[in-house]
């Protein structure tokens, strides 16, 4: 079981969150926070569920707008989801760097095409000047 495990009924995860479980189900209508459904349709929250529901709270005492608070929410999940490519990128990077150590991952050529290169080479630079006239 994880943060994202469904296991809370709405009466639950209402009041771990401190809210009235009408509010949950509005959240759920308009987008705030989708919890899972059973084969039943009846709605099942997360641990990761409730802390948002938490943050909705947070971010409305604050003076946010349900629309703002949606946006806000998913800005996070954006920056998560990007944070969490560069963690990939990063181990793909470690990695490569352990598999071939005399070589570089990767170079820009003249072109701008990737290319790969041997340890202490360059790219040949095309040093040409060109004038641009409207």
């Amino acid at each position: 079981m994880d943060r994202f495990t469904p296991v809370f009924a709405i009466a639950a995860a209402a009041e771990l969150a401190g809210m009235h479980p009408q509010t949950l189900r509005q959240y759920d209508r308009i987008g705030l926070v989708s919890p899972q459904r059973t084969r039943g349709n009846t709605r099942r929250y997360s641990l990761h569920d409730v802390t948002q529901l938490r943050e909705v709270a947070r971010l409305s005492a604050e003076g946010l707008s349900l629309e703002g608070i949606r946006r806000v929410l998913q800005l996070e999940d954006k920056v998560q989801a990007l944070e969490e490519r560069v963690h990939q990128l990063e181990r793909a990077l470690a990695e490569e760097r352990l598999m071939r150590p005399e070589r570089r991952v990767f170079a820009a050529g003249s072109a701008g095409e990737v290319v790969t290169l041997r340890r202490g080479t360059r790219v040949r630079r095309n040093a040409e000047v060109v004038v641009w006239k409207p």
